[in-house]
This record gives C-alpha cells, sequence and structure tokens, in this order.
C-alpha cells in the first residue's frame, strides 16, 4: 500500500491558514508545518475528510460548517457566577479564557462574556463555535507513524500544541 496520498493511518505535515470572516486566526507560517495522524480525530472531521486522497505539494481551499467544525453556538453553554468566587485582585475583562473545573473534575474552557460587580457570566462555547471555518491547506509531507504513535493514536515530535 502506497503511503503518497493522505490516508487512515499516515502522519500528515501541512501548512494551513484559517481565516473566519475575513481574518487570519491560525496559520503555519510561525510554528511551521502541523502534523497529524490522520484517521484518528487529530484534527477537526470537517477538514479531515477534505483532506484524504490529497497528494504532497496539492493545495486546497476547505471550507468547514459549523457542526463539522467547532459545534454550533449553544445560547444555553453560559453560567452565571458570583464574582465573590474569584479572586478578588484577578482582573476580570470580556474574553478572559477561564480553565474550570466541573464536579466529574472534567477540565473546560470558559470565556467571561460579561461582568460586573455581584456576577460574572461565563460563556463554555469554543470561540469559533458556529463559525464557518476557511482552511487554506497544503501536504507538505506524508510518513508512516511509528508504532508508539499509531498506538497512541497521535503525533509524537515536535508537536506541542494541540488543536
Amino acid at each position: 500500500m502506497s503511503k503518497d496520498t493522505v490516508q487512515d493511518g499516515v502522519v500528515v505535515s501541512m501548512d494551513y491558514k484559517l481565516t473566519v470572516d475575513g481574518e487570519v486566526l491560525d496559520s503555519s507560517d510561525e510554528a511551521g508545518p502541523l502534523q497529524f495522524l490522520a484517521g484518528y480525530g487529530n484534527i477537526i472531521p470537517g477538514l479531515e475528510q477534505e483532506m484524504m486522497g490529497m497528494k504532497i505539494g496539492e493545495s486546497k481551499d476547505v471550507v468547514v460548517q459549523p457542526e463539522d467544525g467547532y459545534g454550533e453556538f449553544d445560547e444555553e453553554a453560559f453560567m452565571d457566577v458570583p464574582r465573590s468566587e474569584f479572586p478578588a485582585d484577578m482582573q476580570l475583562e470580556e474574553g478572559l479564557e477561564l480553565h474550570v473545573t466541573d464536579e466529574d473534575g472534567n477540565h473546560q474552557a470558559a470565556y467571561v462574556s460579561s461582568f460586573d460587580d455581584k456576577s460574572v457570566s461565563l460563556d463554555f462555547n469554543h470561540p469559533l463555535a458556529g463559525a464557518v471555518l476557511n482552511f487554506s491547506v497544503k501536504v507538505v509531507g506524508l510518513r508512516e507513524p511509528t508504532e508508539e504513535e499509531l498506538d497512541h493514536g497521535h503525533v509524537h515530535e515536535g508537536g506541542g500544541h494541540h488543536h
């Protein structure tokens, strides 16, 4: 089986640029190509599906709808928390990312939606929930994964950041 196209179980290196509403939010220019193990849900599903079968050097523009990206915006995913539960010296600002732990001990990211002296409204939606994602991608490398990578279902080397 040749590994000359993007397929399940191949490590793909890609250059990418993410544009939402005409604004570039993320790109591989700074950190270099992103590596991911295809077929393991390492990247958002809508993008991974569209990249299957691409060859090295091939570029593609992919539009990902919210349901295949970061989900729809959930009007219910807000929570009001008494201001007293936050450290008094904490500088709150709209859009501030907080990491909260729920009853089950799961860590979640929440964003300050609004606040006053009495309460803070937290938004648990991903910042890109409801957004149409415009990716411009180019496959720059393909390789077979190591056994460890296959065991773990994701790439190990070089990448400190998860999407």
